[in-house]
């Protein structure tokens, strides 16, 4: 049967959202804001401000409000081309003032400090990392089989641009069983954007930011398998110009899948997405059959309970148990991707009586896992039921991303961010704008979702209001919850 994938992209001007749907059924979701993204992994052309040779370092202005720290074993390598050590030791050999240099935040400004930034510049994709001033290639020692490093290595010796490549590359462990064309295509979008970041940096007059790691909606398509998406649909024409132009020069491949939405309903009301975010911040997960997994997120690993709840099965006792087992392993592998949990996970399956129900169980987990992009491994089921395993961290969790700890019970449990109920309330508004028609709409929530609203969120609501050329009211109310509110049409 073949499996239709999509990806839609949901834009406003304070967030992004990106869902991954397969046959109908949501099985990704990723969340940006604005004001929560970082300054790492950002290129700029600066110009250094002070050389302090005391420190062996220089302060340099990258077009930041604080300069940047910049110390000497940032600034070279020998395999750049500095064969005595003393020159990669002695800064005021290096670099002096006023000079222009690229360098590479590796560290967020932090307080009164300035971001701390290197010369020894990366760029990275889905499946490899080039380094242009250093020529090495390596294999990410996270790929267990020395078989399977070793034959990425031959791969990328017989990619034609990597031999005429100027610099090194780094195959990281998503790479982990890809072929020659898929490794190639990476190795290409690299060279690409590097020659993108020479030519800004040349042009650029003064210190100013020359390359910034993609937004969500780009950088989704940098890292999906290509070959899988049928389409790529997002609610935001402007959005949609610059993922056309970025298509069109780094990746052609997708040329004909990207596309505008011009549903009359918003596209994350398509396939009950909403819905499935909503529940993704549930402990409990029902399952067809009636059973049902119960997931708790802690600092020091997560726990899914399988539990057969109102399934009682057609033989007996046993078989019910099997059965809710088998049926769990496709839900967890789906929670996991949904909810984006790492770190140590422990599956606490209902105990199973025989040793063949217990080698199915487990076939069927690590036969759901093999779908997961991210990196996973599984124990065996040992005597109580339990299956030890880990899922790589490559983000934060779905419910970290949108909850906080709740002030009412002291951290015991989690309620949406005021943040997080504003954007609901203003997609309410803008769903209710599209099916009817009022003269203003008075909206009723916490205390906390209003003074957020009123305040960080204003602009968004003068916008909001000159596009449905509509007035919005907001009221305060102490007796609603966290989470509670109401849009009433006036």
């Amino acid at each position: 049967m073949h499996n239709e994938e999509k990806v839609l992209v949901n834009v406003t001007p304070n967030e992004t959202r990106v869902a991954w749907v397969e046959n109908g059924v949501l099985q990704e979701i990723w969340v940006e804001r604005t004001n929560k993204r970082g300054l790492v992994g950002n290129i700029y052309i600066g110009k250094v401000d002070r050389v302090l040779p005391g420190m062996q370092a220089a302060f340099v202005n990258v077009g930041l409000e604080r300069a940047a720290f910049l110390h000497v074993s940032d600034v070279c390598q020998k395999s750049v081309g500095h064969d005595e050590e003393e020159d990669c030791e002695d800064i005021a050999k290096l670099l002096r003032p006023g000079q222009k240099i690229m360098v590479q935040v590796v560290k967020d400004p932090l307080g009164t400090k300035g971001a701390r930034i290197t010369m020894q510049v990366t760029i990275p994709s889905r499946m490899a990392v080039y380094m242009p001033n250093e020529r090495a290639l390596g294999v990410s020692q996270k790929i267990e089989m020395a078989e399977e490093r070793d034959r990425l290595r031959e791969l990328m010796k017989q990619v034609p641009e990597f031999k005429e490549s100027e610099g090194g590359f780094i195959v990281r462990t998503v790479a982990e069983g890809v072929d020659f064309h898929e490794l190639r295509a990476d190795i290409i979008f690299l060279q690409r954007l590097w020659n993108d970041v020479q030519e800004k940096g040349r042009a650029a007059r003064k210190p100013s930011v020359i390359y910034e790691d993609l937004p969500l909606y780009l950088r989704i398509m940098r890292d999906i398998p290509i070959d899988r998406i049928e389409k790529i649909r997002v609610d935001s024409s402007e959005t949609l110009q610059k993922m056309q132009q970025f298509v069109k020069t780094y990746v052609m491949e997708l040329g004909d899948k990207v596309g505008l939405y011009t549903g009359e309903r918003p596209i994350f009301d398509l396939y009950n997405i909403e819905q499935e975010i909503q529940g993704a911040l549930e402990k409990r997960v029902s399952l067809k059959s009636g059973g049902y997994l119960i997931i708790d997120q802690t600092e020091a690993m997560t726990t899914i309970d399988v539990n057969t709840g109102a399934f009682v099965g057609h033989k007996n006792l046993e078989e019910t148990i099997y059965r809710t087992n088998l049926e769990a392993t496709q839900a967890i592998a789906r929670q996991l991707r949904l909810r984006n949990l790492g770190g140590i996970i422990i599956l606490d399956f209902i105990d199973m009586e025989y040793e063949e129900h217990k080698s199915h169980v487990l076939a069927a987990l690590e036969k759901e896992l093999s779908k997961d992009r991210v990196k996973t491994s599984i124990s065996n089921i040992s005597s109580l039921g339990l299956v030890e395993m880990t899922r790589k961290r490559t983000r934060e969790s779905l419910e970290r991303t949108l909850c906080e700890s709740c002030p009412m019970c002291n951290g015991r449990g989690t309620v949406k961010t005021a943040e997080t109920v504003a954007y609901e309330i203003f997609r309410e508004i803008t769903r209710m704008a599209r099916s009817f028609d009022a003269k203003q709409y008075r909206v009723i929530a916490a205390e906390s979702v209003v003074a957020r609203i009123m305040d960080e969120e204003s602009s968004s609501v003068a916008e909001l209001e000159a596009f449905l050329d509509k007035s919005i009211r907001f009221q305060a109310e102490s007796t609603y919850a966290a989470e509670q509110f109401d849009v009433v049409m006036m």
